[in-house]
């Protein structure tokens, strides 16, 4: 049995959970502003993911659940966000609720056409087959939420690696701003 801490979005440490940290250095070539990305320390942390995969990879029917941390930041006018990615399987979907926080779910599809989805405490964001997807930190404070995807889904970073989105995610005169070819 796994336990969550519902109040933070946490999954209690044991040998199931897997965990990763995303730093900055980590990211490189996700952000637009190449000097501002030069100018931040490399090792500071960008997002927590924590899994629980309770089959194994792959095995179709099965579910994995995660949690991720989100923190406050900007490379120049951009807000932390998650690398992003699009399923192995492109027609397996995807689920996120907001535990705390403010911020913005980035979802594109085969068309590459970029829109968003705010996100809050409490919200439930579904998300479809074939559409590419990160999260961004609009607010001041951690966000956090959980995540469900079916176990066979698998994760493709690499088309977002070399394609990116659309559009990108910006902060103008102090508000969030899908800014971009088709926003």
């Amino acid at each position: 049995m796994i336990q969550i801490d519902w109040s933070r979005g946490v999954l209690q440490p044991n040998a199931k959970i897997v965990e990763r940290v995303k730093m900055l250095g980590q990211l490189d070539g996700i952000f637009a502003d190449s000097e501002a990305f030069r100018a931040l320390d490399p090792n500071t942390v960008v997002y927590r993911v924590q899994a629980w995969c309770p089959v194994p990879e792959g095995t179709e029917g099965g579910l994995f659940w995660g949690t991720t941390v989100v923190e406050p930041g900007q490379v120049g006018s951009e807000y932390f966000m998650t690398h992003g990615h699009l399923h192995q399987k492109r027609n397996r979907t995807e689920y996120y609720g907001v535990v705390e926080g403010k911020g913005a779910l980035i979802l594109m599809d085969e068309s590459r056409s970029t829109w968003t989805e705010p996100m809050s405490p409490g919200s439930l964001h579904f998300i479809s087959p074939n559409t590419a997807h990160r999260v961004a930190n609009v607010g001041s404070a951690a966000l956090r939420f959980v995540a469900c995807w079916p176990s066979d889904a698998g994760h493709d970073y690499e088309s977002i690696r070399r394609n990116g989105f659309s559009a990108r995610l910006l902060s103008v005169d102090g508000e969030a701003k899908l800014v971009g070819s088709d926003a």
